[in-house]
């Protein structure tokens, strides 16, 4: 590691060049969360499947940038836009940069670079909506955290990651009547169903999530996706609800545990009220705990004003871990 102050360190910026990038970028990133105690393993081949789908709102050829020193990769970052349910179009920066380059200069550099490669979108995408920037950091962040605050990102919103001991009794919740759970296969039509259901139910909610084709391409090759393991919750051939839930196999053998997501958890506007949504829940800790794991994890917005967090702490759910939105208006960089 070099202590050369940032201004004379010769960084090299290059754009994603395929998967020979992708185990490199996963080393990096394990590094980063081994050193911020954050139990979350990167897969190459996850990122090959994240990073390699391109669309109108994210290519890597040209929103994704490695950072080199020397020949050795030190950082790499990405910029993608989403159209939020809040009236905006929000240009997400996200990176990391190795633990033993930290401190140097390296996050506020990718940052700049971050931000003039969202205002290039901003200008070859037009759109009526206002531009932001926007970011993601939890409270083990605290390079992250801080790198924001100095360049005027503020917190927007709170969130919270909840854990469920499933050795603890499970109460049974009744479904409405109509209501039927049906399994779930590899069926494309069906999975696009779900994805259609899902996406239409969060559509309520704040923030947003890319909801194009690249996106579901990318769901559905996830190494770890399982359709048996989802809750879904029929009326006649309409989804009124679900549990998308997944067993991340290599992180919980990474980490000695054993936990299962419920990665999504939607009720459409029209079944909402009707205790859909803790039928589900319950139904889904089942799943997993028959899956044979010890422990139900979900995030969950902290401000939902659908009552989430309450069915949940209901259910037995516990916060585990707190994050936050971060947003900064386009206008001060540009």
């Amino acid at each position: 590691m070099t202590t050369e102050p940032m201004t004379e360190l010769d960084l090299r910026f290059r754009n994603w060049t395929g998967p020979r990038d992708a185990e490199a970028m996963a080393a990096l990133a394990n590094a980063a969360n081994r050193a911020d105690g954050e139990d979350q393993l990167v897969i190459a081949s996850e990122l090959v499947n994240l990073f390699g789908r391109d669309d109108e709102q994210f290519t890597a050829a040209r929103d994704l940038f490695l950072v080199e020193h020397s020949g050795s990769l030190v950082g790499y970052g990405w910029t993608n836009w989403v159209d939020t349910t809040d009236g905006l179009r929000e240009h997400r920066v996200g990176g990391y940069i190795h633990p033993d380059w930290l401190r140097r200069g390296i996050g506020t550099r990718l940052l700049h670079r971050l931000e003039a490669r969202a205002c290039e979108s901003a200008r070859e995408q037009p759109s009526d909506l206002p531009h932001i920037y926007g970011t993601w950091a939890d409270e083990h962040r605290d390079a992250k955290r801080a790198l924001m605050a100095r360049h005027g990102y503020e917190v927007v919103r709170s969130f919270y990651d909840m854990r469920r001991d499933l050795s603890r009794p499970i109460a049974e919740v009744p479904f409405p009547d109509g209501i039927e759970v049906r399994p779930m296969s590899r069926d494309r039509d069906a999975l696009r169903q779900l994805w259609r259901a899902d996406v239409e139910a969060f559509a309520d909610h704040w923030g947003g999530f890319p909801a194009t084709e690249a996106a579901f391409e990318s769901w559905v090759a996830e190494e770890d996706f399982d359709p048996s393991l989802h809750v879904v919750a029929w009326d006649g051939d309409e989804i009124a609800g679900a549990s998308v839930n997944a067993i991340y196999r290599k992180d919980n053998a990474e980490f000695q545990r054993q936990h299962g997501w419920l990665e999504s958890v939607f009720v459409r506007r029209p079944w909402r009220r009707r205790g859909l949504g803790a039928a589900v829940v319950a139904r889904a800790m089942t799943v997993i705990r028959e899956a044979g794991m010890e422990h139900a994890m979900l995030g969950v917005d902290a401000e939902n004003p659908t009552g989430a967090v309450g069915v949940y702490e209901r259910a037995g759910f516990e916060v585990v871990k707190r994050s936050w939105a971060y947003r900064k208006s386009m206008e001060a960089t540009e």
